[in-house]
């Protein structure tokens, strides 16, 4: 079978998701920020991401010979996951990039993938950097809370 029919095969081929995980309501509010269409990667690599036609909440994503069906997980970062905990895959998807890993191979998929927002959002933050927690905290200015008080004229004898 020629490579492209053994994809249109592949791409047409349902993915077995599991029935028995159900969205919250949190899931189904973080699935609306997924980023969805083709997204390029970092060494001409991509990763297409496509709302599943059947269950809400629940995505398709391809890259390079694999495909996965994850939905979200609740994460303690604020950053957007989605995961197929059967095949060991997760998507994280930040404000200025995203990234598709193995969790059984233990390795990234594919790495720096930008949508057009994210594209924004990085250059924002080259042009206007976020301060650093490990960063000092910037000098008291006078005449803020933090500065001592002074003697005012009219409080002298």
């Amino acid at each position: 079978m020629r490579r492209s029919a053994l994809k249109a095969v592949e791409e047409s081929t349902p993915i077995d998701d599991d029935p028995s995980i159900t969205l919250k309501p949190e899931d189904l509010e973080v699935a609306k920020s997924v980023y969805v269409g083709e997204i390029p990667c970092e060494l001409g690599a991509s990763v297409k991401i496509t709302p599943s036609a059947v269950r809400p909440g629940f995505f398709v994503v391809q890259t390079k010979g694999a495909r996965f069906s994850m939905h979200p997980v609740e994460s303690r970062t604020g950053a957007i996951r989605l995961e197929d905990a059967r095949r060991g895959a997760m998507w994280l998807q930040l404000g200025n990039k995203s990234m598709l890993m193995s969790q059984k191979l233990g390795q990234r998929l594919a790495d720096e993938c930008m949508s057009p927002q994210q594209v924004t959002f990085a250059d924002e933050l080259k042009k206007n950097p976020r301060p650093s927690i490990l960063d000092a905290l910037p000098a008291a200015k006078p005449g803020t809370a933090s500065a001592p008080a002074t003697e005012t004229p009219s409080a002298k004898p």
